[in-house]
């Protein structure tokens, strides 16, 4: 038995070793052409004058997106059967999709918020009964300063409800 183990390990290591060469090389080639995305979308964002958090977003999800995709491939090089684990991602993206709804609803209205600009720092709002000067705009939420108090607004509620962008003297 082991004289037959020793036969077969060259062929062993050929056919496994060719494989394993080409999933590592496919690996490579994936995340180098992440890093690259990665800068193209850095680089267009500073030309296009984005707010650099939502750069950040649009290059992490391209980088998560190849080398996901790189590594499904690896495995299918190898000979795993990916079928059934692109399947599990799919389940899990729409499970996780459900669960975080208005997480995401919030990011993805953030996004829009800081793209289209309808207001920025130092303008003076009002959503839904609530209103101050805005003092900081991110992906989840937008602040508000209202005298001594602090108001942190979620981005969805802005970019669903009508907003009043004015100075506090011009409710009069």
């Amino acid at each position: 038995m082991k004289e037959d183990i020793l036969e077969q390990f060259p062929i062993l290591v050929h056919v496994w070793g060719s494989k394993l060469l080409m999933a590592l090389l496919l690996l490579a080639i994936f995340w180098f052409a992440s890093r690259m995305v990665r800068q193209a979308i850095f680089a267009a964002g500073t030309k296009a004058d984005l707010e650099y958090p939502v750069v950040r977003l649009m290059a992490m999800a391209a980088r998560v997106t190849l080398l996901v995709a790189g590594i499904v491939t690896a495995l299918g090089t190898v000979g795993v059967d990916v079928s059934a684990l692109v399947a599990g991602l799919g389940l899990t993206g729409f499970a996780l999709g459900f669960a975080i709804k208005d997480t995401i609803s919030n990011i993805l209205a953030g996004v829009l918020l800081l793209v289209y600009r309808p207001f920025s720092k130092t303008d003076y709002v009002e959503v839904k009964g609530m209103e101050g000067e805005v003092t900081a705009i991110d992906l989840r939420y937008t602040t508000l300063q209202y005298g001594e108090q602090t108001i942190l607004l979620p981005n969805s509620l802005l970019f669903t409800n009508p907003i009043t962008i004015g100075k506090p003297t011009d409710k009069e």
